[in-house]
Order: C-alpha cells, then sequence, then structure tokens
C-alpha cells in the first residue's frame, strides 16, 4: 500500500518511532486512505491513536515537539508541529450522546468501535504505517465498486449528525460512476430525517453543497434533493428551475465554474438569491455574482451579426469600471456554454482608458463638472475608435 512519501521520510519517521516507543498504535484515518487507495494524492492527512490527548502532550512535550491549535483537543485531536508540517493525530472515539449536530465523545482503544462512529463505509478505513489495511466495513469494495453506503444503519448515522445527509450526495457526486445507483433504504432514510438539516448552521451546509454542485452527477443529485424534500431546508427556492439547471449543468461541464455560477440556474426571481443568502451566509462575492448572473443572463449575449462576438461582453467591462467584473463575464460565458469565447476572455486584457482629470486641468479646464463631461465624451470616442485611440489623439479633439 502507498504510504503518504512525507511520511516515509525523517519527519514521519520520527513521528512514528515516538508513538511506537511508546507503545501506542498510530494509522492513517478516513479520507486520506480512501484517496490513497483510489490512487490520489490526498489533500490533508488525519491519524488515528490508541494514545489520549493528555498522554500526546506528554509524548510531544519530552521530546520537544510543537503544538499547535488547541481548540480540538475537547475531540480528541492534538495537532502536533515538525519541520514545517501539521500533524493532525484524533484519540480513538465512540460517540455517547448525539444531537443530530454535535457529538460528546468519550475515549477507546478499540478501533472497529471509531470506524463504527464513522459515516460513509469508504471512509471508515484505516492504514498502518507498514501498510496494512484495517477495513472493518466493508469500505475497499464499496470503492472498489463504487458504490456510496453508510456504515451500520442509515437511518442511525443520520441521526447523529443530520449534515450527513449532504456528505452522502457529496461522496456520491465524486464516487459512483452513473446516476441513481442508491440503494432504497439509504433514500427513504434521507427523505425520512430531510426536516433535521433545519436545525444545521447555514455555514456548515454551503460548505457541503458547494462541493456537490462542482462534483459529477449534480443534475440527478440536485433533482434528487427535491424528491427527497431536502431543498427546502437548505435554503433552495421552492420551485426551482430544474429545467434551467439540467441545461445549465451540461454547459459548464469541465469549465470550471464556480459553485454559484451553477446554482443561479435553479432561480426564476432575485428574491431566491437573497433568501437562500439568509439560509446559507453566502459571501458578499458570492451573492453578487448570483444577481449579476440573473440579471444578465439573457440580454448580455454575444453579438451574431459582427465578426467579433465577444464586443458585448468586452464593453459591458469597459463600461462598469469595476475591477472584478472580467472575472463576472467568464462564469457568465460559463453559464451560457459559450466554452470558444471563454478561452478569448480569459486571454484578453482590459485596455486601459489613457486620460485622466489631471491630463484635462493641464489643459487649463478646470471645472469638475466640465471635466467628468469631457472625460465622458473622450470615452465614447475611444469606445468608437475599437479602443485604439491614444492619449495624444483624444487630446487632440479637446477644443478648449
Amino acid at each position: 500500500m502507498l504510504i503518504p512519501e512525507y511520511f516515509r521520510d525523517k519527519v514521519g519517521e520520527s513521528v512514528a518511532e515516538l508513538f511506537e516507543k511508546e507503545k501506542y498504535e498510530l494509522r492513517i484515518a478516513g479520507g486520506a486512505v480512501r484517496d490513497l487507495l483510489s490512487g490520489m494524492k490526498p489533500q490533508d492527512v488525519d491519524f488515528a491513536t490508541t494514545a489520549t490527548p493528555t498522554q500526546m502532550k506528554e509524548m510531544f512535550q519530552s521530546a520537544g515537539i510543537r503544538m499547535i491549535n488547541n481548540r480540538g483537543e475537547k475531540h480528541g485531536t492534538i495537532t502536533a508541529r515538525l519541520h514545517e508540517q501539521n500533524f493532525e493525530i484524533t484519540t480513538l472515539r465512540i460517540d455517547v450522546v448525539t444531537d443530530g449536530r454535535h457529538a460528546e465523545v468519550e475515549f477507546t482503544t478499540d478501533w472497529e468501535q471509531d470506524a463504527e462512529r464513522r459515516d460513509l463505509t469508504i471512509n471508515s478505513m484505516f492504514l498502518g504505517l507498514d501498510g496494512t489495511l484495517f477495513d472493518y466495513f466493508k469500505g475497499y469494495e464499496d470503492l472498489k465498486n463504487k458504490r456510496v453506503r453508510f456504515v451500520g444503519h442509515a437511518n442511525q448515522r443520520i441521526q447523529e449528525d443530520y449534515l450527513r445527509i449532504l456528505r452522502y450526495f457529496r461522496f456520491y457526486g465524486r464516487v459512483a460512476e452513473k446516476p441513481g445507483d442508491h440503494e432504497s433504504n439509504t433514500l427513504e432514510a434521507i427523505k425520512k430525517n430531510a426536516k433535521g438539516l433545519a436545525g444545521i448552521s447555514g455555514e456548515r451546509i454551503w460548505v457541503e453543497l458547494k462541493k456537490i454542485l462542482v462534483g459529477n452527477h449534480v443534475n440527478h443529485l440536485v433533482r434528487l434533493m427535491y424528491e427527497l424534500d431536502v431543498a427546502h431546508y437548505i435554503g433552495l427556492p421552492v420551485n426551482g428551475n430544474l429545467e434551467e439547471f439540467d441545461r445549465v449543468s451540461k454547459n459548464v461541464q469541465n469549465l470550471f465554474p464556480k459553485p454559484m455560477t451553477v446554482l443561479t440556474s435553479l432561480f426564476k426571481v432575485q428574491d431566491d438569491v437573497i433568501k437562500l443568502d439568509l439560509r446559507l451566509k453566502i459571501s458578499k462575492e458570492e451573492k453578487n455574482l448570483g444577481i449579476f448572473i440573473m440579471k444578465h443572463r439573457r440580454d448580455l449575449i454575444k453579438a451574431t451579426d459582427s465578426p467579433e462576438p465577444l464586443k458585448p461582453y468586452q464593453e459591458f467591462i469597459i463600461d462598469s469600471r469595476e475591477p472584478d467584473m472580467n472575472s463576472r463575464i467568464c462564469e457568465l460565458l460559463k453559464y451560457q456554454g459559450e466554452e470558444h469565447l471563454l478561452k478569448e476572455m480569459q486571454q484578453w486584457s482590459v485596455p486601459s482608458f489613457p486620460i485622466s482629470g489631471h491630463d484635462l486641468r493641464k489643459m487649463g479646464i478646470s471645472s469638475g463638472k466640465e471635466i467628468g463631461t469631457v472625460l465622458q465624451q473622450l470615452r465614447d470616442q475611444w469606445k468608437k475608435s475599437g479602443y485604439q485611440m491614444d492619449k495624444e489623439e483624444l487630446l487632440s479633439c479637446v477644443k478648449v
């Protein structure tokens, strides 16, 4: 089994030796194991251990290893900082009390009990540092068969944390080969517990939803959210435009859209964006992008009667004088499925208007109002020239 390279170097070895010396077990856990088994490089590597947080702290202090970010300690997580690398190591746990959002945990030395409290079989595996796979719930078999299943009973796992409904959708989009390959008891459990999402914070929902929107099978998964009564509880419009969503999700394939670009296709009125923001606390930039696409998706389109189809977009950017308008226009082009124009737009740089108020003052124009009027006239001239006129040519048009 492939162990992450950095863990085979002296840094990783020194951490591993420390645990071995104190006779504590240490294994790679969860998502990193899933990624390694899929032939992917994990973004983060988390570890699990039989050592308690107190035992880890004593061990690291004795070895002179710095620890950072003690916020995870009550949940059993200690972060060791060694040679510019963070090692996040969590004590094996069992959930004692859960309320659908958070869990009170108790530490254990039983690896299977820890695996049992995890959400999906593909996320419940451990990997020994010698490459031995510890798989208590057939996670590797599910991964090879591209199957997404909850550990044990779906109903119980979901009620421990209702966000797992969205995690199920996210990993389905990441792992499953085709849409619609769900176990019926899983879908029943999701429908039965959908209301629980009402108590989950908007920020946590948005983190998961964004990943779903840019994953595979997105049109299937969003339709499923409506069929299973999930959509209403996560801020999606009651009567979302699913036909437009299907069309746009096909348009944006392989164009790496922002999640908001895809999601906006569900919205029929601007109020839909406002309601989404109230529920999910999206960023100002995301909200503005949604409103922008809704406003211009039908009227700002390529020029069909011109050899320069990109011209309407370019003029819009120059006229707006907003620094992030280029990025918004690129998202609009993705939404519209204009792949070739998008490539052109990404290579185009916004021309800089060569005249300033200072230039006009030097020519003897002192009134602020007059400077504003003349600047606009010169800007119109510059636009008519296809943004070709230089400073000298433009200033020669000014009558003093």
